[in-house]
């Protein structure tokens, strides 16, 4: 079958997808990557054949306008996605609004740029299934246009999805004239351009595939999920000598991801207080640290080691224990290697997916604002003294080598296009 996946030009969504993307071609399917222009040479590194359409955009151009706004909107959820992370937060004024915004300042602009060119390349190529991220909508778009089946392949946590249920529920109690759905509204239109018109699977996918298990996933009760296990895959990557043997000493590893520093105003903790508060301990600090975050560090100290990148799944597999932001792909990695977990979470489902490791045994939690050179101390202190830690963390990893990998996945798929696929239009 001919499968296309599309994502929006950000690197660390589109990773997350590979696996699966080489997995379905390594079973004989034709695969393509739509894109916009800009981002052929992210898919083409992959070793995947990228689809330029559209063109390119600045998904962050509007925002970096107004500096205190970007970073207001980096901070947690927000409506309407907050009321996954807290069903209290369900109500129909602030959904509303919330999805307005997510549409006008978020689906409407990122997704512009792509529609008409990947609507016409799927008119051309005739995917059989297509698969896209839940910020791409326009893959949604496109599948319905040509009659494909289409998923959403989740790079986290499902707020869209339990979000999307909780907002429908508030809808059906609406008088009905008082019913008003933005994002139905907006791709309804498309739906209707392109020849059909709106169905919930828009929203949603006719299925979505998740690649966190369980015990860290928020799950929508009326939809089809088909759980994957997560692979890692970093892009490019060298794995250097110095990991070459084990350490001699406990491994500690600090990485806050790449987003603070690449679009944001940096991490959210002062890295050089937590060099310096584990400086006498007796640990290898191994911290991933951009350019610009280690631009201010006044000191190195001795059991520290700086990297501005190393493979995480080169590194987790040496570590005792991990210092991150709560980032799904961080934790998705060191959940597979059985490390323990301080999480310094922040930005979007990042606060969520720190109480999910929490709620699961195998990790703490440190509020930004609270993580203090002396709490980090602490906390990491407790993750490599406190055995509960390390053994919540092998539960966890059993759990998540308990999935399919993305080769033993694509039989399912298979079924579930015959399914859902219909006579193109």
């Amino acid at each position: 079958m001919r499968v296309l996946f599309t994502v929006l030009p950000e690197k660390t969504i589109f990773l997350s997808m590979v696996p699966l993307a080489w997995a379905l071609r390594t079973a004989g399917h034709e695969v393509r990557v739509a894109c916009q222009p800009k981002f052929a040479d992210a898919v083409t590194q992959a070793g995947l054949t990228a689809v330029p359409v559209g063109r390119d955009s600045d998904l962050f151009r509007v925002a970096r306008m107004d500096p205190e706004e970007l970073e207001a909107a980096r901070a947690g959820l927000h409506a309407p996605w907050d009321a996954a992370e807290d069903p209290a937060k369900a109500a129909w004024e602030p959904m509303l609004n919330g999805y307005y915004d997510a549409v006008a300042k978020g689906f409407k602009p990122d997704n512009f740029p792509l529609i008409s060119g990947l609507v016409e390349f799927a008119r051309h190529w005739k995917p059989d299934l297509v698969v896209w991220d839940p910020l791409t909508q326009a893959g949604a778009i496109a599948a319905e246009a040509v009659g494909a089946a289409h998923a959403r392949l989740m790079f986290g946590l499902d707020v869209f999805g339990v979000a999307r249920e909780r907002f429908l529920r508030l809808k059906a109690e609406r008088p009905e004239g008082e019913r008003t759905d933005h994002l139905a509204d907006w791709l309804g239109g498309y739906a209707r351009r392109f020849g059909g018109g709106f169905t919930e699977s828009m929203a949603t996918g006719h299925f979505t595939i998740d690649q966190f298990p369980r015990s860290l996933q928020v799950e929508a009760e009326n939809l089809d999920y088909l759980r994957m296990r997560f692979v890692p895959y970093n892009g490019k990557a060298t794995v250097p000598k110095w990991l070459w043997t084990a350490p001699d000493r406990p491994r500690v590893a600090l990485t806050m991801g790449l987003t603070a520093t690449d679009h944001y105003d940096g991490y959210t903790i002062s890295t050089q207080d937590v060099l310096d508060s584990l400086a006498d301990l007796d640990i290898e600090l191994v911290a991933t640290l951009s350019e610009a975050g280690r631009a201010g560090l006044r000191h190195v100290p001795a059991n520290a080691r700086l990297v501005s990148f190393v493979p995480l799944h080169a590194l987790a597999p040496t570590c005792s224990a991990v210092i991150h932001h709560a980032g799904t792909g961080t934790v998705a990695t060191m959940a597979g290697h059985a490390v323990p977990h301080l999480s310094v979470p922040y930005h979007f489902d990042e606060p969520l997916l720190a109480r999910k490791i929490v709620e699961q045994g195998s990790g703490l939690a440190l509020a930004h604002d609270g993580a203090t050179g002396a709490a980090v101390r602490e906390s990491v202190l407790r993750l490599l003294e406190e055995p509960r830690f390390a053994a919540r963390a092998a539960d966890l990893r059993e759990e998540m080598a308990a999935l399919p990998a993305p080769n033993e996945l694509v039989p399912r798929l298979e079924e579930l296009t015959d399914r859902h696929r219909t006579p193109a239009r």
